[in-house]
């Protein structure tokens, strides 16, 4: 018989931590990187936040959700990294 826990350890400043990290990357990546290296080193810059995120989840020490949580922190940082990489995407094309 499992014994429940008393209070559970909140999950979610993880999975922000991880999505405030890959936005940091990508605004990084857009103003630094040249044009022609900008998608490769967002792939890398994913990488990271991919590790990242198995890293703070694990750190954390809960074993429920973990799987749940590190897809969540990865995607949510997919998404970010996307919105952010969109932006200077668009910016690159608009001519001044």
């Amino acid at each position: 018989m499992a014994v429940p826990e008393l209070a559970p350890r909140r999950t979610l400043g993880g999975i922000i931590a991880v999505w405030v990290a890959a936005a940091v990357i990508a605004v990084l990546v857009g103003m630094f990187a040249a044009d022609d290296w900008r998608a490769q080193w967002l792939a890398v810059g994913m990488g990271g936040c991919l590790i990242l995120a198995f890293a703070v989840q694990l750190w954390g020490g809960r074993s429920q959700g973990f799987t749940e949580r590190v897809a969540a922190s990865a995607l949510g940082a997919l998404v970010v990294m996307g919105v952010i990489s969109l932006g200077f995407g668009l910016a690159a094309i608009v001519p001044m």
